[in-house]
């Protein structure tokens, strides 16, 4: 029988579809966290490829754009190290001041 109703994390992953300088992201940069995720966590990994837009508003009153793709992974745990240790090489591999990671408990239902 399998158990139902405990609790996991599920953690979300903003990543940009461009550059900087407005130029497509290189397709590798994406497998290459596709396998990471994959290696770390198996099959319990969502790859939610639609671009969506973020938006946010800059100090002056203006507001900033971006196309995103956002990866979903399930965990038992968080492991806190590990994240803020991989946000740091995305945020190199993709060459971005941040990249939000977020997680949220859930109950397996």
């Amino acid at each position: 029988m399998r158990r139902v109703g405990w609790r996991m994390q599920v953690v979300e992953i903003f990543l940009p579809l461009k550059c900087r300088d407005g130029s497509p992201q290189p397709s590798e940069r994406f497998g290459q966290v596709r396998r990471e995720l994959v290696e770390m966590f198996g099959g319990r990994i969502a790859f939610t490829w639609a671009a969506a837009k973020g938006l946010w508003e800059k100090g002056d009153g203006d507001v900033d754009r971006d196309s995103i793709v956002i990866f979903e992974v399930m965990a038992d745990e968080l492991d806190r190290q590990w994240w803020k240790a991989f946000r740091a090489m995305l945020e190199r591999l993709f060459d971005q001041e941040e990249i939000l990671i977020r997680a949220s408990a859930v109950d397996r239902l």
